[in-house]
């Protein structure tokens, strides 16, 4: 008998309803946990701790603080720390233990106003690198913090002109291959996407998408760039291939459209598999795709210039959650196929992808 169901399946193990709204949502590392961050209805923060247990959902913590949060990251921590960073709606970045929430370990003005986006790296057993925060803001900057330097950014990107600051909506570390090499993504509101190099200090490669880049991230942070993708207004998301930059023409990419009209808010990359994504719809959907590569990844133009051959995404899986745009997406870093995301109708939800293992 054929199973016809032998594509990866969408399912949601379980949902809880919350009186608060959130905006970002993370796992704590090798543990059945995850954080919620968001606000409450009178714009304070909101930080809350929820475990697995069988078919429930228990808050094991709640902590209320001055400002709304936006965006959190473990990427900057060891295992044993599991220290999570905060970036607010008063532009503070801020580092937490969890066991002791009354005090930040670190707590730095990092931009004039919301801080949108942070991600962080060098804080894992795997890759290299000091423990760093990439920061994004309404202000334009794109910052980087060590987060044992506590005084000023160990690096800083910001607009020639303040008065014509681009919102910058999202931001993302990768290639960070060895004690020397790391490179940082930002997308910004009128479609610029820029990667800039950490080691010299200046944009690598710059490009517009033609509209306001809600999400990017490398396939992976810790290898040698080999992919990226961006996210966009009106249903857009681009596919890099990120292994050959051409001097003139940058890296090449494959662009898919999904329905018309929706946003697509993040994507995230299966920390088991670099080569499957889901992409987080306006609509309330969840996709699920596959970047196959081409048979040649780079071929020679007519000047005798090696230039980057982009591949082609399908379709693997999807399923509607809710009527809202799904903001945040994490999937565990222990179980493949187990993830965490939040949506506007105010409500977190737990969610598996079956049969990952069998995908061609």
């Amino acid at each position: 008998m054929v199973d016809y169901q032998s594509k990866p399946q969408i399912l949601e193990h379980l949902s809880k309803s919350l009186t608060v709204t959130i905006y970002d949502c993370k796992w704590i590392p090798s543990s059945a946990r995850f954080v919620a961050l968001g606000s409450y209805p009178k714009t304070t923060g909101c930080l809350q701790v929820y475990e697995l247990q069988g078919s429930d959902l228990k808050l094991l913590k709640e902590v209320e603080k001055p400002s709304s949060f936006k965006c959190g990251s473990f990427g900057a921590s060891s295992l044993a720390d599991r220290q999570l960073a905060t970036g607010n709606f008063s532009g503070k970045l801020q580092l937490w233990d969890l066991e002791d929430t009354k005090t930040p370990l670190f707590d730095v003005q990092a931009h004039a106003s919301i801080v949108n986006a942070i991600d962080g790296c060098g804080g894992q057993t795997r890759g290299y690198g000091p423990p760093e925060i990439a920061s994004c803001g309404r202000d334009g900057c794109v910052r980087v913090w060590d987060v044992r330097q506590k005084d000023a950014p160990v690096a800083a990107f910001e607009p020639s002109e303040k008065d014509d600051a681009r919102d910058c909506w999202c931001v993302a570390f990768g290639n960070s291959y060895n004690d020397e090499e790391r490179r940082i993504l930002a997308g910004y509101d009128n479609g610029d996407v820029k990667m800039f190099d950490l080691r010299t200090n200046k944009v690598l490669w710059e490009d517009n998408l033609k509209n306001g880049v809600c999400g990017v991230q490398f396939d992976r942070k810790d290898i040698q760039m080999n992919k990226f993708i961006a996210t966009c207004l009106e249903s857009q998301f681009h596919v890099f291939e990120a292994r050959t930059h051409h001097p003139k023409k940058g890296f090449t990419s494959v662009m898919e459209s999904m329905t018309k009209g929706t946003t697509i808010w993040s994507c995230r990359h299966l920390p088991q598999n670099r080569d499957l994504f889901m992409v987080c719809g306006g609509d309330g959907t969840l996709s699920l795709y596959k970047y196959r590569y081409p048979d040649q990844r780079k071929i020679k133009d007519s000047n005798g210039v090696e230039t980057g051959v982009a591949g082609t995404v399908d379709l693997l899986s999807y399923k509607n959650l809710s009527t809202q745009p799904i903001a945040s997406l994490d999937w565990s870093p222990d179980k493949a196929g187990l993830f965490v995301c939040s949506s506007f109708d105010q409500c977190i939800r737990v969610g598996i992808c079956t049969k990952l293992n069998k995908v061609g």
